[in-house]
């Protein structure tokens, strides 16, 4: 505890006498300061014991002393220390009745007690404060190193929080709780996930105070991390703010949970590697040996069905953050908080992700990619899905999740499903630029000869095609004689080059016209 006026009133070597303000002299003392100016104020910072004989001063002066008493208790002063003896043999009324008024506490000083004797009390209880501080600091440190060492973060947290008097929460990357102590804190660091996630907008290091909603606490939030992205983020909540000891002991914790955190991202980067020849041997078609390698990391995700997701983004000049980075974690810090094991690989330009079908990671990837920040910019996303699939198929589920990409890629959407495309029809797919090229090129020469008035040969071809070969049908739909539709067929043989008994040609034709005609 820092020096109080009643702890210098207390010190029997001073012998000091309080003449006003009793119910005052718990106030912490920051310095004792001598001072005869007539108007001190100017040179006081606040906390001060000033102590005067009233050399300068007429002490009998009842408004005098009511001026002057005001200016000190508004400079934040905290009490009046007069030396009998010198100029005056006792502290006058005026100045009495003026330190009662205002309320602040008067103290009286016998002649025996040199000023010099009083700054030394109070300068040695700052000290010994300060030593307390450092020492109970430097053995909080040790228990938080010694409790992150055997525990791991949720003993570093309940220790801190110990320490402080309050609570303590760690958050992930996607500003989700990890941990909190005591156990009841971790609904009301659940209320300050959007604190945390305007946080890890800032460059790191960072922090910030905040109000808990319904509370009283006075909460600190820290960003974790040496990277310009926060990865994490701790909140501590106390009653009044920290002091010196609880200081140190916030700062240690800072310190050892980021310690954490970059040996967590060294980890992450190894498990990451790892993922990376898990999945070459998938789609090579091992998956035995693909088991092996993956082992407890990622063995169980490898047993059940999964999907496989890729992803790319176009490259984003003069804007901070990569779309698959925030991919990766929403994946990755769904997978967390549900227990669920996904592997993440970053490949060049995509996001490879395997996660079990039905799960938190899918979930969570197919949220983030209809979330307005992936919306934002179009060009910025785009992701395909497969269809469930197991380790034998982990090849077909990668190509289903790169043609879902290519259709989502057609079609200006962030993210397309296989089972979607598979289930829908494959016409909407013919409006490609390439398709309908094709198509043109295909048809160009039939409609130039209908230019010319010399037949209908693109409509004959439709209604022929549309009754699957069937003249008599055909003939009826277009009002002509059967003999007629099979001498314009003749002749769309002749100027394509091409045989209409061939199915892959009459299939052409026919996808081709309904590029060009926007059936």
């Amino acid at each position: 505890m820092p020096p109080t006026l009643a702890s210098l009133v207390h010190h029997s070597a001073l012998k000091l006498t309080v003449r006003a303000g009793e119910d005052k002299l718990d106030v912490p003392v920051r310095w004792a300061h001598v001072s005869e100016l007539a108007d001190p104020v100017p040179y006081m910072e606040g906390g001060e014991l000033l102590l005067i004989t009233a050399l300068k001063l007429d002490a009998e002066d009842p408004e005098a002393m009511r001026r002057y008493v005001k200016r000190l208790a508004g400079a934040g002063v905290v009490g009046l220390g007069f030396a009998v003896g010198v100029n005056y043999d006792a502290i006058p009324d005026a100045l009495v009745q003026a330190a009662r008024q205002e309320g602040l506490p008067l103290l009286e000083v016998p002649r025996r007690t040199p000023f010099l004797a009083i700054s030394k009390a109070v300068s040695a209880a700052i000290a010994a404060d300060q030593y307390r501080a450092v020492t109970a600091g430097f053995a909080a440190q040790r228990e938080l190193t010694r409790q992150a060492l055997t525990t791991g973060p949720e003993g570093l947290l309940a220790a801190l929080a110990a320490q402080v008097d309050g609570w303590a929460a760690l958050y992930d990357a996607s500003g989700a709780v990890v941990a909190a102590a005591p156990e009841w804190a971790g609904r009301r660091a659940a209320r300050l996930t959007a604190d945390v996630e305007r946080l890890r907008e800032r460059p790191a290091p960072a922090s910030s105070v905040v109000a808990a909603p319904d509370t009283e606490d006075r909460i600190e939030l820290h960003s974790l991390g040496t990277g310009r992205r926060p990865r994490a983020a701790l909140a501590v909540g106390t009653a009044a703010a920290p002091g010196t000891a609880e200081r140190y002991a916030v700062h240690s914790a800072i310190a050892l949970l980021t310690l954490t955190t970059e040996r967590s991202r060294s980890l992450h980067a190894a498990e990451q590697r790892v993922g990376a020849a898990v999945l070459r041997m998938l789609l090579a078609g091992e998956p035995d040996h693909a088991r092996a390698v993956a082992g407890d990391l990622y063995g169980g995700l490898l047993d059940a069905p999964f999907r496989l997701l890729v992803a790319e983004a176009a490259p984003r000049q003069g804007t901070d953050g990569d779309p698959l980075d925030a991919l990766a974690e929403a994946a990755e810090s769904a997978a967390a908080r549900s227990g669920e094991a996904v592997l993440v690989v970053p490949d060049r330009e995509r996001l490879v992700v395997l996660a079990t079908d039905g799960g938190a990671a899918v979930a969570a990837c197919t949220a983030y990619a209809g979330a307005p920040e992936a919306k934002a910019d179009e060009d910025a996303l785009v992701v395909g899905l497969s269809a469930p699939a197991g380790p034998i198929a982990a090849a077909t589920a990668y190509r289903q999740a790169e043609q879902a990409l290519s259709v989502a890629r057609r079609r200006g959407r962030v993210l397309v499903e296989h089972e979607h495309v598979a289930a829908g029809s494959v016409l909407p797919l013919l409006a490609d630029d390439a398709v309908r090229a094709f198509a043109d090129g295909l048809l160009r020469a039939l409609r130039d000869h209908d230019a010319t008035g010399r037949g209908d040969l693109v409509a004959s071809l439709r209604a022929w095609l549309s009754r699957h070969g069937q003249w008599d049908a055909a003939a009826a739909d277009l009002g002509v004689h059967r003999h007629t539709l099979r001498y314009r067929m003749r002749r769309v043989e002749e100027i394509l080059g091409r045989s209409l008994d061939d199915p892959d040609v009459r299939m052409e034709l026919w996808l081709s016209l309904k590029a060009t005609s926007g059936e």
